[in-house]
């Protein structure tokens, strides 16, 4: 689609060049001659039509100022040429003269209604060109999804429209109330001049540069960038190329342009800073979830320990060995049992920050279970525990201290969500260049909507009697058997329970875990 206001313009038709008004004397002196040659018919009607046909010529192709031209030497010509005496102005009866009155109006009426109706089949072009173009740019505006985009549409549509460079000018966070300015390759022209111009129209919300009369030297011709509820910014458009100033009518287009450019900003900026709030919200809870679990979860560790050390220090009832003993297991218990829980929020923090290092080395999938089970301590005491893991399993490449606290977190989340005394169950087996490890346990097993997003931060299953925790540790591991290029999912038992499979690569996949970069906003 070429620029608006390719087609004809009436100021162009109210002002034609010497070479029309030539063209239309060359018209009558044609119909002249062509009425000579009808002469030996006798029939005056037919060079008559002659005359006619050179004014509607006229006003189709040369305009107004023409065709008025034409239609006056036509009853002139038609006086010297036809009407006897011929070859002189002479009107020999009153009969002839209403003859020529009439070729006159009838001249002026058609050339008049002609060239009108020309120009509205040319406003009506321009104007199916104008709307073609803003629907072009409305579906761009509408695909873009950031702000980018959004600029990036604007200064293509103006370009292709109005045959024009346009750069936007948005203010920038600066105590000087400086501005952006959007592309960057259209503005190594924007020197002091411009930018003072550019501050203008913001300060007052009026056009001003080329061609108008406010800072009239600017190169470009500015425009606001405004709505119902704010100013958004500047548009600015320069010719390519030294040339003749915008129209009246380019100008309410481009004005028409700016508005809906300055809707599609609006709408980019307003999805922004809704997202800002949904970020933000989120953040909101899982700052308020996570101070509510850590403050449960980290008081009742050191209540206990407390407690136990100040009864073993204060000593104010007799105490026998074996309570003794029993409360320095407990103290220890609390306390690896809060060393954990730290332990967990310090790697969900390396995790979040890609700062996770793996260090694989070739290990026995059974030293790495039996390490677990130890760590566990007597908190597997009353649990009965079936072990298969094949004597023939291959090595594994992997960081053996990640994936025991991984199965350390899955026997805790076994432990959390079955009943006590019930069975667990832990197996691994090979499957062709993997070994598969599954942990399952006989509780209640989760609704389909928990096994979803059973790995997801701080979200814990449907609570227990027996359940405590964060909501870290399925996702901690989550994210470390990932790191290690592995799989983990979760499914329910068929006897009942929850059996948490997770896999890992006999040998260890190049580039398998990337840091991921922080969103900015």
């Amino acid at each position: 689609m070429g620029p608006v206001g390719d087609s004809p313009r009436p100021d162009r038709d109210l002002a034609p060049g010497w070479h029309a008004y030539g063209l239309g004397l060359g018209l009558v002196v044609l119909a002249s001659l062509l009425g000579l040659a009808l002469q030996h018919w006798h029939i005056s009607a037919n060079q008559v039509l002659t005359y006619l046909v050179a004014v509607v010529v006229a006003a189709v192709y040369l305009g107004r100022g023409p065709a008025l031209l034409v239609s006056c030497l036509s009853v002139v010509a038609f006086d010297f040429f036809v009407i006897p005496p011929p070859i002189t102005f002479a009107i020999p009866g009153p009969e002839n003269l209403p003859t020529l009155i009439e070729l006159l109006i009838v001249s002026l009426v058609i050339s008049s209604l002609t060239t009108r109706l020309k120009t509205q089949i040319a406003q009506q072009q321009r104007q199916a060109l104008a709307t073609q173009a803003l629907y072009a740019m409305s579906r761009d505006l509408a695909a873009a999804e950031d702000l980018p985009a959004i600029i990036q549409a604007i200064v293509a549509n103006i370009g292709q429209t109005f045959e024009r460079e346009a750069v936007i000018l948005l203010p920038a966070s600066t105590p000087e109330g400086d501005f952006k300015a959007y592309p960057t390759e259209n503005i190594a022209w924007l020197d002091a001049q411009e930018k003072a111009t550019a501050i203008w129209v913001r300060e007052h919300q009026e056009p001003a540069g080329r061609g108008t009369d406010s800072y009239p030297q600017a190169q470009a011709h500015y425009l606001p960038l405004r709505t119902a509820q704010t100013n958004i910014g500047v548009l600015g458009v320069r010719p390519v190329t030294p040339g003749p100033y915008l129209t009246p009518e380019q100008r309410q287009f481009l004005a028409t342009f700016a508005s809906v450019a300055s809707l599609a900003i609006e709408r980019v900026r307003l999805a922004e800073t809704a997202r800002r709030a949904q970020v933000l919200e989120a953040t909101e809870k899982l700052q308020t979830a996570l101070l509510n679990a850590i403050s449960h979860d980290l008081r009742t560790p050191l209540v206990t320990i407390t407690g136990a050390l100040t009864g073993l220090e204060q000593n104010t009832m007799p105490l026998d060995d074996l309570s003794r003993q029993q409360m320095i297991r407990t103290a220890r218990e609390e306390s690896q049992r809060l060393n954990w829980l730290v332990g967990n929020l310090l790697d969900m923090t390396r995790l979040e920050a890609g700062t996770l290092h793996i260090k694989r080395t070739p290990c026995d999938i059974a030293d790495v279970i039996g390490t677990a089970l130890e760590q566990m301590g007597s908190r597997l005491n009353e649990r009965p525990l079936t072990l298969t893991v094949p004597a023939t399993l291959p090595l594994v490449q992997m960081d053996f201290v990640l994936i025991a606290h991984v199965l350390i977190n899955l026997l805790d989340n076994a432990l959390k969500y079955s009943p006590a005394g019930s069975p667990l169950e832990i197996s691994a087996q090979l499957h062709g260049t993997t070994v598969e490890i599954a942990v399952t346990d006989h509780g209640p097993g989760l609704s389909q909507e928990d096994l979803e997003r059973v790995f997801d931060k701080f979200y814990r299953a449907s609570p227990t009697a027996w359940t405590t925790g964060i909501g870290l540790g399925l996702s901690i591991s989550k994210g470390i058997v990932e790191a290690h290029g592995g799989q983990i999912w979760a499914q329910n038992h068929p006897t009942g329970g929850l059996c948490i499979h997770l896999t890992l690569p006999l040998t260890a996949p190049p580039h398998t875990f990337k840091k991921q970069p922080c969103p900015t906003f």
